[in-house]
């Protein structure tokens, strides 16, 4: 089964989406197909108000453009609501602890709150004390909405996800974690090029693992081989201090020229952006016609539109 064969049924059976562990090949192709059909109604200019009456509060603990943009316009094209909060707006954190925080909002009528933060158990916490779906925005160790809109973009690129090669250049971080995951479970060959001492996290690679085709290599010519997909992110994470040491070991892992070259010919560029220029990425390639990075950014509303709708809609 591949997403350009899919018969989506208009359901998935989850609640939230903390991460991508528990999402099957199925639940990932409703999300995409559901993507696709909201993106094309955007551009028709059709109304599309799935969630009017809906409230969704998104909470920043991080900092961001595209997922507050992305979120708040996806609301409002919906027919629904948000209401933003940042860390400096509630008391979370400042001695009201994450179960209370979650039982406050399901009071309210609160029907989804996304969040970005730093730990991945506050993300679980708020789901297991709460009445809403819970997204994950972003933790340390997932990034499963950026990941999902990467795999559509890359399904809006080839036609299909089956058999596409995806290679991950420099820190096996939150990004690395997410793409594996989503790339195993539809069937992508992916490869996470990283130098020793900064590769994913192994037990998060093992599970991958165990649902398709993943790769940890600190070879750049091996992961950069018949690539279909280049990826990069920047070396240092949101919260993270510079340090010369990681970016001496990370630098050979840059995606430049030499390394577009070794891909296959069609072969695009992503990121998750927002990109550091010369560091994990040259300026020739991100500003190349064979990046992708500005329609990738796009793909977020419309993924996360279809992830709001699925997790929040009528039941």
């Amino acid at each position: 089964m591949d997403f350009s064969s899919y018969k989506p049924k208009g359901k998935i059976g989850h609640k939230h989406l903390l991460n991508l562990l528990d999402y099957s090949a199925a639940d990932i192709y409703e999300i995409l197909h559901l993507a696709q059909s909201l993106k094309s109604a955007m551009r028709r200019g059709k109304k599309h108000e799935l969630l009017k009456g809906k409230t969704l509060a998104m909470i920043f603990s991080k900092s961001s453009t595209r997922t507050r943009v992305s979120f708040e316009m996806g609301m409002h094209q919906l027919g629904g609501h948000s209401l933003f909060l940042s860390s400096n707006d509630i008391q979370l954190g400042r001695g009201e602890t994450i179960a209370d925080t979650a039982r406050v909002l399901s009071r309210y009528g609160i029907d989804g709150v996304m969040i970005r933060t730093f730990l991945q158990s506050d993300v679980e916490e708020l789901a297991e004390y709460g009445t809403f779906s819970v997204i994950n925005g972003l933790t340390d160790d997932f990034h499963p909405c950026q990941a999902l809109a990467d795999i559509f973009t890359v399904a809006e690129n080839y036609g299909h996800l089956n058999g596409v090669k995806l290679a991950y250049f420099g820190d096996g971080n939150n990004m690395a974690h997410s793409l594996m995951l989503a790339g195993a479970k539809t069937g992508m060959n992916v490869y996470i090029c990283s130098p020793k001492g900064y590769e994913p996290d192994q037990a998060i690679t093992e599970a991958a693992q165990k649902f398709g085709s993943v790769t940890v290599t600190d070879s750049v010519e091996e992961a950069a081989a018949g690539a279909d997909v280049l990826y990069t992110d920047v070396f240092f994470s949101m919260g993270q201090a510079k340090d010369p040491k990681k970016e001496a070991a990370l630098m050979p892992y840059q995606v430049n020229p030499t390394v577009l070259e070794m891909a296959n010919k069609d072969a695009v560029f992503m990121h998750c952006l927002p990109a550091h220029r010369g560091e994990e990425v040259t300026e020739s390639v991100i500003d190349s016609t064979r990046s992708v990075v500005f329609e990738e950014a796009e793909n977020r509303l419309h993924v996360q539109k279809a992830i709001m709708c699925l997790l929040m809609g009528k039941k």
